[in-house]
């Protein structure tokens, strides 16, 4: 199975500093979304240490195979499901103990969501409100749920998906990567076929693209390169009746399509990284 991703950033209409972060290693398989928070210059350091943080980790363990765990085993999932979280609970210790050792980074944290594909198999891990998406023989399927305070509402049906769009509550997370010393890391495993295409995005993007004008997005473009300059213009689209956002806040999504072993290798990337790269500032 090939993998072909493409990656977008869009710092939008009101910000000037764009917090998002990403890593796009397909020889490992790994891809990663992170938005930081904090204000300032500290969510861009949070999002910056917790990517070099998990690419590093995971890298190091393919190098070698006894480096030890961080964080707890959990025998549910597969080793390389429990890599993943070993990575972000690494990361977690990273960025906390940063922002106690420097003031002007207290408080600091950031989202992230992480996918690590082996095989026919899908590893994700998350934290925050950062999500992934499966798009599968024309439907579009969350593999994430939101840690924030109106996705447990949502979960527990005190407020309907309408209600929780017009939530002034609805960019309060209830977990983030660096804000405690410890991290609870939600954790799955997925089969992936040939022809799937995941999407990893930040808030910026599903606070003004809905699921279906993504899927639609990847109808009109369906290569990874193509569905995120269609996404972006969606993204920015002024509609009087509320229908979509003017893009206010930061963005950012990698897409992977994975492609038939048959098919012919492509390097594909956006904004020109080269395959395998992590965005830094």
């Amino acid at each position: 199975m090939k993998l072909a991703y493409g990656a977008k950033s869009d710092v939008g209409l009101k910000r000037t500093q764009n917090e998002d972060r990403f890593c796009a290693d397909p020889h490992l398989g790994l891809y990663v979304v992170c938005d930081g928070m904090g204000g300032r210059n500290a969510g861009e350091v949070a999002s910056e240490l917790a990517v070099e943080v998990i690419h590093k980790h995971v890298l190091e363990a393919v190098q070698d195979g006894n480096l030890p765990m961080v964080g707890q085993y959990d025998p549910t999932f597969s080793p390389q499901t429990n890599r993943l979280a070993s990575a972000i609970h690494l990361a977690n210790q990273v960025i906390h103990r940063e922002a106690q050792d420097q003031p002007s980074h207290a408080g600091m944290g950031t989202t992230v969501v992480s996918a690590l594909i082996a095989g026919q198999v899908l590893s994700l891990a998350h934290v925050g409100d950062s999500r992934l998406y499966l798009i599968r023989e024309g439907m579009i399927e969350p593999l994430t749920a939101d840690h924030s305070v109106v996705g447990e509402q949502v979960r527990r049906e005190l407020l309907t998906e309408e209600e929780a769009d017009r939530s002034p509550y609805k960019h309060v997370l209830t977990r983030g990567v660096g804000v405690e010393a410890t991290v609870e890391v939600e954790l799955g495993e997925v089969p992936v076929m040939n022809g799937d295409l995941l999407v990893l995005c930040s808030d910026g993007l599903t606070c003004g693209v809905k699921p279906r004008d993504m899927l639609q997005a990847v109808r009109c473009e369906w290569k990874p390169f193509g569905c995120h300059g269609q996404c972006g213009r969606r993204r920015g689209q002024h509609d009087h009746r509320g229908r979509l956002s003017g893009g206010s806040n930061a963005a950012r999504s990698v897409s992977t399509d994975l492609e038939s072993d048959s098919a012919p290798a492509v390097k594909r990337s956006w904004d020109r990284k080269e395959e395998g790269s992590c965005q830094k500032s």
